[in-house]
């Protein structure tokens, strides 16, 4: 995790608040794939039986550092958005 602090007074947008508040801060996660998307099926689909691997493997991975995106949530509505995408220095705090 980073040198993030915990909570953050910041305006919230939503129609109950429209004033500063607190908001707690968390790092964006990926949501876990659905078995069920298209892609996935047909890939299933596609990778049973015999044959092998049937797409192309990636292998071209460049990036040693990924861009840090924080999600500030209200803790008067609940209202929450995205903060960030930009590279974190070493040692420096995000805002």
């Amino acid at each position: 995790m980073v040198n993030v602090p915990k909570t953050k007074k910041t305006y919230c947008k939503s129609k109950e608040c429209r004033k500063h508040t607190l908001h707690k801060v968390t790092q964006y996660k990926k949501g876990k794939d659905s078995l069920a998307a298209q892609g996935k099926r047909r890939y299933d689909r596609k990778q049973s039986g015999y044959g092998g691997q049937t797409k192309p493997v990636f292998h071209k991975k460049a990036k040693t550092t990924k861009k840090i995106v924080l999600r500030l949530q209200c803790q008067g509505c609940k209202h929450h958005f995205e903060i960030g995408g930009d590279k974190k220095g070493k040692g420096t705090s995000l805002f």
